[in-house]
């Protein structure tokens, strides 16, 4: 983490304890307002305004639809379709073909594979494709399996990500994940 961030997430902190002990007293329209309603007014300015950038509609599409929808697209072509010849590949490696007793680490291919399932799958994707098809009709279906095969490709470059940049502590235990490879 970067000394601007630190200093940046200090005065954060100093500012929202601030408000919760009612050091500082907030006025909105001449009237004290309590704490919780003190910290939202706070933070409401800024998801306010990054709302209106990331949420921008271009071509009846939000922005950040746009640039994970490019990015997924421009991963699949520049990694020659990872997400179909890599397929055999992954099996092969879920089966056990390449373990080997012998190798550091902390955990199996398969926890490695079931830990980034539960942490990419949830209820939202669970409730979500009803929900869709529900609003949306059957063709939402096609639209989210179109979505998911470009999709691969970027969660195979953020995994490799992952797994280039984790950091080994001082204990034998690994750090990894985009906290650490958005820092480099």
């Amino acid at each position: 983490m970067t000394r601007a961030m630190k200093i940046f997430i200090g005065i954060i902190t100093v500012i929202i304890l601030a408000f919760y002990f009612n050091i500082i007293n907030f006025t909105v329209d001449g009237k004290e307002v309590d704490a919780i309603t003190g910290i939202d007014n706070f933070f409401g300015l800024f998801v306010g305004y990054l709302y209106a950038v990331l949420f921008y509609q271009i071509m009846g599409f939000p922005l950040i639809v746009l640039i994970l929808l490019v990015g997924s697209i421009t991963f699949t072509f520049y990694f020659r379709f990872i997400n179909i010849r890599g397929f055999m590949h992954s099996i092969d490696v879920i089966r056990g073909k390449y373990d080997n007793p012998n190798d550091t680490g902390q955990i199996s291919h398969f926890q490695a594979l079931t830990s980034a399932l539960s942490a990419t799958i949830g209820l939202g994707n669970i409730a979500g494709v009803a929900v869709a098809v529900s609003l949306g009709g059957p063709g939402a279906v096609f639209w989210m399996i179109f979505i998911a095969f470009f999709s691969m490709s970027a969660k195979f470059v953020s995994c490799t990500l992952g797994q280039l940049y984790r950091k080994v502590n001082a204990d034998g235990s690994i750090s990894g994940g985009p906290m650490y490879y958005l820092e480099e």
